[in-house]
């Protein structure tokens, strides 16, 4: 297992949980469809890799690399 802030441009992953303190951040990412067993591929990372450009569900998400750490996924 590995956060979902460590994949590199192009890889994908499965999130298999979460490590947040505050459960209106997870709330949010939930709302928007990062929920267990979903497949994620990181397609954009900008030149300094913050934010990146998830695709999850068929739809494009940017979020930072710190909310990315938060996110647990297995290769």
């Amino acid at each position: 297992m590995r956060a979902l802030s460590e994949l590199k441009m192009g890889e994908k992953a499965t999130i298999v949980g979460y490590n947040f303190s505050k459960p209106a951040v997870l709330q949010q990412l939930l709302e928007m469809g990062m929920t267990k067993g979903t497949e994620v591929t990181v397609s954009k990372l900008s030149p300094l890799g913050d934010p990146r450009e998830i695709d999850i569900r068929g739809y494009q998400l940017s979020m930072r690399s710190s909310e990315a750490a938060l996110i647990q996924v297995q290769a």
